[in-house]
């Protein structure tokens, strides 16, 4: 993990660098070097920041706490993500209106329990696009928008804490952006132009790469999404639960897995996820075998492109099949 640490950070901050300092001279050098940051800052979200805001990438709390705050250092924030990682999405996995993973913009659909309109007829179509946007969309806009309605969820408690993250967040974005985007901007021997459509495309990068890996895992045909009954409870065991609504793909790809931080293991990850992703692999073998012993859902599909397929396949479904429609006894 400490390797892993240190090649995927300068994979994200030694390219900007190049740039800034003029070691990078052509519009082909800064573009690839913005490229290359981008890889790096979707690896560092997948395989340093992701374990260390579950607590497991140290025993040492204070080792997770300091390096949950690369999510910072990428422009997102930590603590809102916690909350919609590891509280709404993790504790109502695939659940409408509750799991934020899902809960999409009015232009796409990823529930079947979720509103139609005609728009999603066509998002197999358009939805990669947006995922290239979605990390550009996260920095500006979307964790202030989170942050706000979390606090009226009672998840972020009391005035004075609420204003405290929003002043940590608006100190965190100066800086991030300041890195990321000011710097260059100041230094490099570049048109603004340039450095700005650099910068569009190392998000593009990150976000169309950190969107597929999480939706390829639970937005697939085989998924289940589970509805509250009258009472609003979702009937069930947790870890069943978990079973049915995750998807695992490209088990044996071991460059895959280190990249993405064991995400390809999503069945392992939910269900153990206090548990460093590096023992996903050896993790696996155990639950497959208990499942089949049980006999109840174990989701796996042998290569990545066959899950993307699946995914797209699904957002096609949702915005084209009559069995995809709302359910009627959803209670909201």
């Amino acid at each position: 993990m400490v390797l892993k640490t240190i090649l995927l950070l300068s994979l994200y901050l030694v390219p900007l660098a190049l740039v800034t300092i003029g070691i990078a001279t052509t519009t082909f050098q800064l573009f690839v070097c913005f490229i290359l940051a981008g890889l790096g800052m979707a690896g560092v979200g997948m395989g340093v920041m992701h374990d260390a805001n579950h607590g497991s990438y140290s025993k040492n709390q204070k080792v997770n706490k300091w390096l949950g705050y690369t999510l910072n250092m990428v422009g997102a924030n930590s603590t809102i993500w916690k909350i919609q990682h590891n509280v709404l999405h993790h504790s109502f996995t695939n659940i409408e209106e509750h799991d934020d993973d899902i809960n999409a913009p009015f232009f796409l659909r990823f529930s079947p329990n979720a509103e139609k309109n005609a728009l999603h007829k066509y998002q197999h179509l358009y939805a990669g696009f947006f995922y290239s946007l979605s990390t550009l969309s996260w920095i500006t806009v979307k964790d202030f928008v989170r942050l706000k309605r979390y606090h009226k969820m009672g998840l972020v408690k009391g005035e004075n804490a609420y204003r405290k993250t929003v002043l940590k967040l608006i100190g965190w974005k100066i800086g991030y952006f300041l890195v990321a985007l000011g710097l260059p901007l100041i230094f490099a021997p570049f048109p603004v132009w340039e450095i700005l459509l650099a910068y569009v495309a190392m998000h593009a990068v990150t976000g169309f790469v950190i969107t597929l890996i999480f939706q390829t895992a639970h937005v697939v045909p085989e998924a289940n999404f589970p509805l509250p009954n009258e009472e609003g409870i979702v009937e069930g065991e947790r870890m069943l639960h978990q079973l049915a609504t995750t998807c695992n793909f490209a088990p044996k790809s071991r460059l895959l897995e280190w990249y993405i931080g064991g995400l390809n293991y999503q069945v392992e990850h939910h269900l153990f996820p206090d548990i460093c992703h590096v023992h996903y692999r050896e993790i696996s073998k155990i639950v497959k075998a208990t499942a089949e012993e049980f006999q109840i859902p174990y989701y796996s599909k042998p290569h990545f492109l066959g899950a993307v397929y699946d995914h797209f396949k699904m957002l096609y479904l949702l915005g084209n099949s009559p069995e995809m429609e709302p359910a009627k006894s959803y209670t909201k």
